[in-house]
């Protein structure tokens, strides 16, 4: 494997996590984790391309660019990346619906794990946040798609 094409899953989540950045007027949050999103379809694609500690570095990242609290994406993408692995480890065959299963509950687990760690719990931001949810658990398609043409172009290179 070539270095360009070792470093392409690692930047791409970088640059997922970057949107966050682009100028998004809104009310209220409702921007999908994009990085927690390609981090996941890249772990569901391809599961040896990403070591054990990369959602550690990748979460970082993701902390200073969205405005989390430090720590936050570095402790729930680890969790869920390592949760996976484990039912990786369990399930004999796997489909794409089994995938679309594993990054919702991922999804959900993580920004119901950062709403809990970032916000006072008597604040009123459960039907936003629930709205949020839906929306990434919808676009996961989309990003699981893109994964899989960033892959084939990688394999070319």
């Amino acid at each position: 494997m070539s270095q360009r094409a070792r470093w392409l899953a690692p930047l791409s989540i970088v640059l997922a996590s970057l949107i966050t950045l682009i100028p998004f007027k809104a009310t209220v949050p409702l921007l999908p984790p994009f990085g927690l999103m390609m981090l996941l379809a890249w772990r569901l694609h391809r599961p040896d391309l990403l070591k054990p500690w990369a959602p550690l570095l990748l979460g970082f990242v993701d902390d200073m660019v969205s405005g989390q609290p430090l720590g936050n994406a570095m402790f729930f993408w680890t969790v869920s990346f390592i949760a996976i692995d484990v039912l990786d480890t369990r399930i004999v065959w796997r489909d794409f619906l089994q995938d679309w299963l594993l990054a919702a509950g991922a999804i959900g687990f993580c920004l119901i794990g950062g709403r809990l760690v970032s916000t006072p719990l008597d604040a009123h931001v459960d039907t936003v946040l629930l709205i949020q949810i839906l929306i990434s658990i919808a676009l996961f398609p989309v990003l699981s798609r893109l994964v899989s043409r960033l892959d084939q172009r990688r394999k070319w290179q």
